[in-house]
Formats: structure tokens, sequence, C-alpha cells
């Protein structure tokens, strides 16, 4: 039995009853009184946790080296030098360690500093970045003007085309009839896939449906698009679009407008380019068509929106905002703009001058705006965040979140019928709709098919849903 702490068999042995460990009583009870711990464990140690061994007395005999004084002083001598030559090797490791110590700080401060001119040249080149003017030389020439900057507002042919558009639109939105042989509740649940074409482009991200509910415009990440017949079911036109991958898509009339992950905007005619704005500092993540069908507009990550005349094909203005613009969509009167941010948050701009009129925020989606739809109401907002599995409808008129759609995957993309009634919602797994009952005001889910779709977009008479897959596959489901 030894101290823990001499190495030696104690005289007065006591035991810790914490550890366990055999102690010297008197160092013990020197080391508690200066440090209250245990010396083996580092717990906190008192006296009172001390319990005494009892042990046989033993008398040890005299070593032949102590038994004089001249053998005494040598044998302090030899323990002298020993404590001597020990300290002073003591002090040469903290002398080491000091210099490691130091050698240690001096690089973590350069790093900090280093990281922190790194921060500060990124920070400022995201906003020499979000500020960039760039002049676009178009093909064949057709957009060569330098591009409009926010203050410079829009023509005045413009705006009066928007203020027609909004009194002609507002005046007969709330009195229009649900149309004749529309798609009905019942009707919605005998829906399913009817037929799938063979992968298209991979890498799809969205489609667009033309007015006669055949062609669907869709492209890939190799900066190839297509127009896609359902009743041919094939390819009728390849676009071809260049670097990039196509982001969005819509249809001019019957001019395909493709947005690519380089910035560009480029419009076609027969499968011939005629335009291509490509004022975007980066992405050019989505693009909507205003209700008057003559004015576009696209949103990028360069924090800003710009409008486009597709009469002239020229770009009209463009305006900034304080975060990276994901997703946009005019109101159904074109007076509104809304684009999706990257922090979460809705931004309601008016479309005349630019103005950030609102801004939607959800306590419970703050990732990047996935996708938005305006009702045919005019007055609810569908939208969905990246990453999340629930829709978030907002009112207009309340400013504020009024019901929550629980969808149990991850959402990509909502899209409203022409009445207002049914919201289609596709994402990881599934192809759903959402009906709103205006009588009972109660939401019920008549349609739902198990089925991977980045999109899924309204057939003519809301009687088909088109779903695409990542693969470029198009599922048409219908009754």
């Amino acid at each position: 039995m030894l101290c823990a702490i001499s190495g030696e068999a104690p005289q007065q042995p006591v035991a810790s009853r914490k550890s366990g460990n055999v102690f010297e009583k008197r160092l013990i009870e020197s080391y508690i009184s200066e440090n209250g711990t245990d010396p083996v464990t580092g717990e906190e140690l008192a006296v009172e946790d001390l319990v005494d061994l009892k042990q046989a007395r033993t008398v040890r005999p005299r070593p032949p080296t102590l038994t004089s004084i001249p053998a005494l002083l040598s044998t302090f001598q030899n323990e002298w030098d020993a404590i001597v030559l020990e300290t002073y090797q003591l002090k040469q490791q903290l002398a080491e360690t000091r210099q490691e110590l130091s050698t240690a700080l001096y690089y973590n401060d350069a790093a900090e500093k280093v990281i922190a001119r790194l921060q500060r040249e990124r920070d400022e080149a995201r906003d020499a970045l979000a500020k960039v003017s760039i002049t676009s030389n178009g093909a064949n020439g057709s957009n060569g003007d330098a591009m409009q900057v926010d203050g410079q507002g829009l023509p005045e042919a413009i705006v009066a085309k928007i203020e027609e558009t909004q009194k002609q639109l507002s005046s007969t939105r709330r009195k229009r009839p649900i149309p004749d042989g529309w798609v009905t509740e019942e009707s919605l649940q005998a829906f399913d896939a009817k037929n799938t074409s063979e992968p298209l482009y991979a890498g799809s991200q969205s489609l667009a449906v033309d007015e006669s509910g055949d062609l669907v415009l869709l492209g890939g990440s190799d900066g190839v698009a297509g127009v896609y017949s359902l009743s041919q079911g094939q390819v009728t036109q390849t676009l071809q679009c260049g670097s990039g991958s196509v982001v969005d898509a819509l249809w001019y009339g019957n001019k395909p407008v493709l947005a690519l992950s380089t910035g560009s905007v480029k419009v076609f005619d027969n499968g011939e380019e005629v335009a291509s704005f490509d004022q975007h500092a980066g992405v050019a993540t989505a693009l909507a068509l205003h209700p008057c069908g003559d004015v576009l507009a696209s949103v990028g990550v360069d924090k800003s929106y710009i409008l486009y005349d597709l009469v002239s094909l020229k770009s009209l203005v463009q305006i900034f905002s304080d975060s990276e613009l994901t997703t946009a969509a005019f109101h159904p009167d074109g007076h509104l703009f809304a684009a999706g941010g990257a922090g979460g948050a809705i931004k309601l701009f008016d479309t005349k001058s630019g103005e950030n009129v609102a801004n939607f925020e959800s306590t419970t989606q703050t990732a990047p705006l996935q996708t938005i739809s305006f009702s045919e109401n005019g007055t609810w907002l569908a939208s969905a965040s990246r990453g999340q599995t629930s829709v978030s409808i907002w009112d207009l008129r309340k400013m504020a979140e009024i019901k929550t759609l629980e969808m149990g995957t991850a959402v990509a993309s909502v899209s409203w019928d022409y009445t207002g009634q049914f919201l289609a919602v596709s994402g990881q797994g599934f192809v759903a709709v959402q009906y709103y009952a205006k009588s009972s005001k109660s939401w019920s889910e008549p349609f739902r098919k198990a089925l991977n779709a980045v999109d899924a977009q309204w057939g003519p008479q809301a009687q088909s849903l088109l779903a695409l897959a990542s693969d470029g596959a198009i599922s048409t489901l219908s009754t």
C-alpha cells in the first residue's frame, strides 16, 4: 500500500471516499488545503471525504547510510542535487512550452487577420456584383441598347399598358364564372398517369405549356432546350442556348423564352434565337410574364429583377433589392410583382414604380423561396421554401399567412388553376392537388400520386396535369 503522492508506504494512511486512492495523511491534507481537489482525478475533495486506514505499526530499521553525520550530509547533498536538476529540467520545459504557445498564438492571430480580410473582400465583391451595370449586345443587334438601372423608370407607353391591363382585369375578374367543362373535385379523384414520355433533357427544372395545351417547353443542364408535342409524343423543335443550364421557361405567344444559369434570357422564334438579354450578373433564376402579354420579368442572384419589352426586344428597367431573388410571379391584375428572396421573404414591388411596397416573412420558412404562385382571386398567394415540406397561403388583404398545408415531403412547385379553386403541388415523391371549398371554407386533397416531380402545370380546362421529372420525362395525369 503506497501513497499516491509520494510513492512510499504511508505512516498514517487515508483513502478517498470518491476515488479510493490511498494517501499519506499529512500530504493529502496539505494538498486539499491549497487546491481542494483530488491530486489524481482532479475531482473536488474535502478532508471529510478521507477515511483513516488502520495497519500494523512497524518500525523500519534505519539504513546504514544514515547512521552518521557525514553519511546524512552526503544523503542530503544527493537529494539537493536531484531537486536542483529536476527544477532546471522543469524550467527548460516551461520555456519551450511558452515558445510553442507564443508561436501558435502568432499563427492564430495571423490566420484570423487573413480570414477577416478575405471576408471583407468577399463582401465588397458581392456588393459590387449586385450593383454592376452590364451593356448587352444582343443577337443580331436586336437588343443592343444599354440597360436602364433603377431610378430611370418605365416608359410612359409601358406604364399606360400596365394601368389599362389592371383596370380591365380587376373590373372583370371577380365576376368571371367557372368555365364550362372545368375540372371538378370529383373528376380530380379519378386522375391517373395516362402516359409518360422518355427522358428528354437531364437536369430539367421547369416546364411551360402553351395556350393550345399541346406544346411543352423545357430544357436541361447541357444548354439545350426543346418543344415537346404531347399529341405527337416527340420533340418538334430543338433550341440551342449555348453554355449554361436552362433554369426556367415560359411562352410568349408561340415564342419560347428561357432563363439560363449564365444570366442570359433568350427569346426564340421558329427555332431561331431572336434576342438575348445578358444583364444579370450571375444566374437568372426565374421568369414571369405580365398579364398584358408583352412585358417580361426576370430575377437573379445579383439581387435584382429586370423588366423587358418583348415587342421591341429591349430591356426597360433593372431594380435592385437587398437579397438574392430566386423566384417570381406577377399579380393577376399586373400591378404587383412578387419576388422570392434567398432569406425566405416574399418581396412585393409596384410594377410601375419598382417600389418595394410590402414583404411577407414566415416564422417557419427561412430557406430560399423555391416557388410562388398568385391565385386568380387576386388576394391569395401560395409559396414554398427550398427543402421545406409545407406550402404557405398568404392573404394580401391581411398581409399575413392564413394557412399552412403540410405535404409530407419537400415541395418543388405550386401552381393555381384559372379559377383559383385548385392548387397543384409537386415535389419529392408526389404530385397532389389541394382544393379550397368556398362554401365550407375548408381545404381538402382530392388527388395525390406517388411521382417524383420538379414541376407540375395545368393543362387545358384543368382537365390534366403535366408533371416534369428531373430527367426531363413528362407524365400526363388525367381521367
